[in-house]
């Protein structure tokens, strides 16, 4: 059956749902409350990642957390403030932040990282899209034996979930980049990674998208839904009324705040990541993460991206410039040939990403109401599960057999 399908949200995962259920037949409509060219689906570090197996709350990150906390160029902080959901947000962290949830998380996040992976190229093989994207892997470069070490131990949990790693000198690194210049003791290559340029793919996505009928409401925010029974009926935005057989709520950061609308309690904390964009010469070939600095470097087309930082302080957009040199700092310390300039600098920017207490997804329909499905919580992994997520809410919403099994990702799972 064809349905009237509302998407709340027009970030990568929203409109990967809308390409996965116009293709089935239904008449979709896709709200986002800006214009849709910025934000994390557009300042994110393009990686599509099988490598990343560890989920954020992972043993040991309450103990960073707290210690960087006060160090105001740390990768990873957390502003402490007497605010009710991040409280509760922070126990549920503390509580999935053990050995045996992440060993139970790792195959997980692998299987649905290479079914977006795979979905990309599926994509980008039609002949409606002609986005950059290549698989070249990815270089965990380590500047002391310790860090070095500690992220072997990553790759060999990967090699036993079937992926390809290597743990390789200095010397191989030069190999492998022989213009860029690298200063480290060596690397863990995984060649499961993909890249893209973010832009490039969003933007192509809305123009399919709107050629095939899907209705695109830019700068439009959901001001209430209508609830008859178990069923949401109606979406309002600030400028008009849908009727709506399912709904599906993509909205990011923003989701537990139309959630809310509805009775619905979902853990979901903001996480700011930065960007610098370097649109000159720099011999970098090959996506690395510099592992001491937990900095993203991606070569995009037509420029080098250097991406990092994790900071949940609620939602805003401020920029922070310590944070933003803490990032061309580590681009200088490990590409010798890379300065980053002023006016890069003053031209970052930012995105916020969803972050679950687990490091899992939503995605799924809650128990509440029959016709709404969540698909939020993706944190640094956006990007990569975009398609994935899509795919699973298209078979969700036409009552299909999913790609995987999407209980892990319940939105009413308990932490």
């Amino acid at each position: 059956m064809k349905k009237k399908v509302i998407i709340i949200g027009g970030g990568i995962i929203g409109l990967c749902s809308a390409y996965y259920l116009q293709q089935e037949g239904h008449q979709v409509t896709v709200i986002d409350k800006s214009d849709i060219t910025s934000g994390a689906s557009f300042v994110n570090s393009g990686y599509i990642t099988p490598s990343h197996i560890i989920p954020l709350a992972a043993p040991g990150m309450i103990t960073k957390g707290i210690k960087w906390m006060f160090n105001p160029s740390s990768p990873f902080y957390i502003k402490p403030r007497l605010d009710k959901d991040f409280l509760q947000w922070s126990l549920k962290f503390k509580k999935s932040a053990t050995a045996p949830k992440v060993e139970k998380a790792i195959p997980i996040i692998k299987d649905i990282n290479i079914l977006g992976r795979e979905l990309y190229k599926e994509i980008k093989s039609s002949e409606d899209f002609n986005f950059h994207f290549e698989r070249k892997g990815l270089l965990m470069l380590y500047k002391t034996d310790k860090a070095g070490e500690e992220e072997w131990k990553v790759g060999q949990r990967a090699i036993k979930e079937g992926l390809n790693v290597k743990n390789i000198s200095e010397a191989e690194v030069r190999k492998m980049e022989p213009n860029a210049n690298i200063n480290c003791k060596g690397a863990v290559y995984f060649d499961s990674d993909a890249h893209m340029t973010p832009k490039e793919f969003m933007t192509e996505m809305l123009s399919y998208l709107k050629a095939k009928g899907v209705n695109i409401y830019k700068n439009e925010s959901v001001q209430d839904l209508i609830i008859s029974g178990r069923k949401i009926m109606e979406v309002e935005t600030s400028k008009r009324t849908l009727k709506a057989d399912e709904v599906i709520l993509a909205a990011g950061s923003w989701s537990p705040l139309i959630t809310k609308k509805l009775g619905i309690k979902i853990p979901i904390q903001a996480g700011k990541g930065y960007r610098i964009n370097v649109e000159r010469e720099t011999g970098i070939t090959i996506p690395a993460i510099l592992v001491e600095a937990k900095v993203a470097v991606t070569p995009m087309n037509g420029f080098t991206r250097f991406a990092g930082t994790m900071e949940i302080a609620g939602i805003n957009n401020k920029i922070n410039t310590i944070r933003v040199n803490t990032i061309g700092k580590a681009a200088s310390d490990y590409y010798k040939d890379v300065k980053i300039q002023a006016s890069e600098i003053d031209n970052a920017a930012c995105g916020l990403r969803p972050c679950t207490p687990d490091g899992l997804p939503y995605i799924g329909r809650v128990s509440q109401y029959k016709n709404l499905t969540i698909a939020t919580g993706h944190a640094m992994m956006g990007w990569s599960l975009g398609p994935a997520t899509g795919k699973l809410v298209s078979e969700i919403i036409s009552d299909k057999k999913t790609s995987l099994d999407i209980n892990p990702f319940h939105p009413d799972r308990k932490f």
